[in-house]
């Protein structure tokens, strides 16, 4: 059994290229359901940006490969997320 507070601290990777693609800054909870809907990690900045909210990438549980020690593995091929085709 893993903490929400050791979740927060894990860098979250790519399991196709190793990229990483941050420490997770969000946890979706469902409180009807009892469980974790996913997460969120900080979309990378393309560019110099001062103001304006900053965009993160969703990753729904379901979507994540494996929770490591000090990392969780992603396929970021199979997350379904407009934000991630961007780049």
């Amino acid at each position: 059994m893993i903490k929400t507070s050791e979740l927060k601290n894990k860098e979250v990777i790519d399991v196709n290229n190793g990229r990483r693609l941050g420490v997770i800054t969000d946890i979706d909870i469902d409180l009807v359901e009892g469980r974790i809907k996913g997460i969120s990690v900080p979309k990378e900045e393309k560019g110099f940006k001062i103001f304006g909210a900053k965009e993160d990438i969703y990753i729904a549980w379901d979507e994540i490969s494996r929770i490591g020690h000090d990392v969780i593995l992603v396929d970021v091929s199979k997350i379904n997320n407009h934000m991630m085709n961007e780049e």
